[in-house]
């Protein structure tokens, strides 16, 4: 079944045994569950453990990555956090793409002060450097995010998986920017992709959220247990809405792509800019890898603009972008990376992944394509 089947049709694609045939996923907005007037396979006791709304959405997670099992968490982070609770230990070493999510690199930095987890970060496009230090160093998780975010830099994920395999590593892949509408990182190799999906996946900017989904059902049984044990998992009514999204996930990202490539091209040859980040501009240096490993490429831009001057005005004047965190909804955003999502970074890191405080990044939205370029070339000019 194609994806956009499956998603158009969630309430037909998941274990939820409703007796009434709603025509879309209902929502069991309870605390508790009674045992004495349940029967059949499956018994529910308390939502924080077990609930149909959650269970349904996690059932199409699970069948969209093509994995084991999901657990759809409370926020993005708390996937990521889930995951690293789920397979490290006090004093283990973990791998990371050095253009990492904000969040992640906060939350790798208390794991470090409080439970000595070592943390080694790289560029994953370097493929020989990425060896190197699989082979000299106890590594237990290597993960990615690709497109990273902000770089938008386009990681091997097969090639990376490949690694992994021979040096006997968990590997991650946060899917948040491409999504299972683009690209299917257990498919491709990786033991576990994680994502928020406040993002793409909701696509309204209503809800946070977050899943990680294994590949393999020893790791899915071990995220449910940690998942219960810590509080991790999502509210029925959360799910609820972040469903309402999916059965127009893919075609939303196609009209998002289309837009996106053409207010790049039209940044590119500005005198204000420097350069302009997206993996379908061909000057962009894993072009080609980006048209094989994904099917649509995620509405996000990098801008480095000339000045600070030049990027705070162009902030402070665009009228269709709001100044939010986050991407991926119906609303076109933009915000300056080194100001909100990855104020975390320090001067230093920052650098290192290219970004400056005069770096812009652009969420396009589903506006009509020519009223955004209007507004981007009234606030340039």
């Amino acid at each position: 079944m194609k994806l956009e089947t499956l998603l158009a049709r969630i309430t037909d694609n998941n274990n939820n045994i409703d007796p009434y045939a709603a025509s879309h996923i209902p929502v069991y907005q309870t605390a508790t569950f009674d045992l004495k007037k349940q029967s059949g396979d499956k018994i529910y006791d308390y939502t924080r453990t077990d609930n149909p709304t959650r269970n349904a959405l996690e059932d199409i997670f699970t069948l969209a990555e093509n994995g084991s099992g999901a657990v759809c968490t409370n926020t993005g982070l708390s996937a990521v956090a889930l995951l690293f609770e789920t397979v490290l230990s006090s004093g283990d070493s973990i791998l990371v793409e050095r253009d990492c999510y904000g969040g992640t690199y906060r939350l790798l930095k208390i794991l470090s002060e409080k439970f000595a987890i070592k943390t080694i970060y790289t560029d994953m496009t370097d493929l020989s450097e990425t060896e190197n230090i699989l082979n000299g160093h106890d590594i237990k998780l290597v993960i990615c995010e690709s497109p990273t975010n902000p770089g938008l830099k386009i990681i091997d994920i097969a090639a990376c998986a490949r690694l992994c395999k021979k040096y006997n590593v968990l590997f991650a892949v946060d899917n948040s920017l491409a999504t299972f509408a683009s690209q299917k990182p257990l498919e491709l190799g990786a033991d576990f992709s994680v994502f928020s999906a406040t993002k793409y996946i909701s696509g309204h900017g209503s809800v946070v959220s977050g899943a990680l989904v294994a590949k393999d059902i020893q790791w899915r049984d071990k995220m449910r247990y940690y998942a219960n044990a810590e509080g991790r998992t999502q509210s029925p009514f959360d799910a609820f809405l972040i469903s309402l999204g999916l059965p127009t996930l893919t075609y939303r990202m196609k009209a998002q792509e289309q837009s996106a490539l053409k207010i790049a091209l039209y940044l590119s040859d500005h005198k204000d800019v420097i350069t302009v980040s997206f993996p379908l501009l061909q000057n962009h240096k894993q072009y080609e890898l980006a048209k094989t490993q994904m099917s649509v490429c995620p509405g996000l831009l990098t801008v480095n603009m000339i000045s600070l001057e030049k990027a705070d005005r162009f902030v402070s004047k665009t009228k269709l972008f709001g100044e939010k965190a986050s991407f991926g909804t119906a609303d076109s955003r933009i915000e300056q990376p080194a100001k909100i999502s990855h104020q975390s970074f320090s001067e230093e890191d920052l650098k290192a992944i290219g970004i400056s405080k005069s770096t812009i990044r652009l969420s396009i939205g589903l506006e009509n394509t020519d009223d955004i370029l209007n507004d981007i070339e009234s606030a340039l000019n």
